[in-house]
């Protein structure tokens, strides 16, 4: 049973978040050869103050 998290910043809307869960969950079904009732796809909305990278605030 594949759980895909994908973080992200806040403001998409549920119409964005359903329609990029469904194209993950294409991928899945055809890259991971799973049934799409197994996939399990999460959205963790991080705030952009969170993120760093190469130890520098974005």
């Amino acid at each position: 049973m594949p759980i895909i998290a994908v973080s992200l910043y806040p403001g998409r809307t549920k119409e964005q978040k359903a329609a990029f869960a469904d194209a993950i969950t294409e991928a899945a079904i055809q890259i991971l050869k799973t049934k799409r009732e197994h996939i399990i796809i999460t959205y963790d909305e991080i705030p952009q103050e969170n993120w760093f990278m190469a130890g520098k605030q974005l």
